[in-house]
């Protein structure tokens, strides 16, 4: 049976805060830590904790929502979604990649940035990845990244790791490039990252990227991605859609985004 943690989350008087800067405390032997949601290495290190925040308390449902849409968006085509060789950009401890797994896709390719993740999801779920790659994908050497088209994936799909400086846009455009011609996307970002007032880079790309003639966008839909620390709803927005062709470096460029 998975260890039960005791975690405390602020008073609503004092968690006035944005998104990526909310945390909890962890209680323990050694006494309270704090720890800020996107400090995932001091996360993963503790067994259970991610799921235990995220998924037990905050009722996060993208890993299932994502995968939904993906699906339904391969069944639009004749593609058959489980000969998908996926990868899974912003893996973590491998909750998206379990989604997939559950739903039969034939290869799953695994990259984050930081070696806890990977750590963690050798300790928890052993053998779920094919390959797991610990990569900065804003400086993939060149062996690195054709080691990693040698598994010829057919599709990328990142989740809750957009839009916050977790996986910049030279990051996400290099997977997208790595997977074939053809290939399937599908992700999640918060539903403000595709208003047209928010000038960060990140949303800027997804935003043109969504309207441009590198993909075909299948399925869009709101959807509550988990709740806040009150309780209250986030919505997020999950995409599926077909790669037509590699995005070139100038695309950005001349869209006054910054890779």
């Amino acid at each position: 049976m998975q260890k039960r943690h005791r975690i405390q989350f602020p008073k609503p008087e004092s968690s006035d805060l944005n998104q990526d800067e909310a945390y909890f405390y962890l209680q323990g032997s050694g006494g309270e830590r704090k720890i800020r949601f996107h400090d995932y290495d001091e996360i993963y290190q503790v067994q259970g904790l991610y799921e235990q925040v995220f998924y037990d308390r905050l009722k996060c449902t993208s890993p299932n929502k994502v995968t939904s849409i993906l699906e339904a968006s391969v069944k639009q085509s004749e593609d058959n979604f489980t000969e998908l060789r996926v990868i899974d950009l912003g893996a973590g401890n491998g909750m998206m990649g379990q989604e997939l797994k559950k739903h039969g896709v034939s290869r799953l390719i695994g990259v984050d940035i930081i070696p806890e993740a990977y750590d963690a999801t050798i300790r928890d779920r052993p053998g779920l990845y094919d390959a797991y790659y610990v990569e900065d994908f804003t400086e993939l050497a060149e062996e690195k990244k054709e080691d990693i088209a040698t598994w010829q994936c057919d599709c990328m799909v990142t989740v809750a790791a957009l839009g916050f400086g977790d996986i910049p846009t030279k990051a996400f455009i290099e997977a997208f490039n790595i997977i074939q011609g053809q290939g399937w996307v599908a992700f999640n970002i918060k539903e403000t990252f595709l208003n047209n007032s928010d000038e960060s880079g990140f949303s800027k790309m997804i935003r043109e990227l969504i309207f441009s003639k590198y993909l075909d966008v299948y399925h869009i839909e709101r959807y509550r991605h988990r709740l806040s620390i009150e309780g209250e709803p986030l919505y997020y927005f999950a995409i599926a859609g077909r790669k037509n062709a590699d995005v070139p470096p100038e695309f950005l460029a001349s869209k006054g985004i910054l890779a």
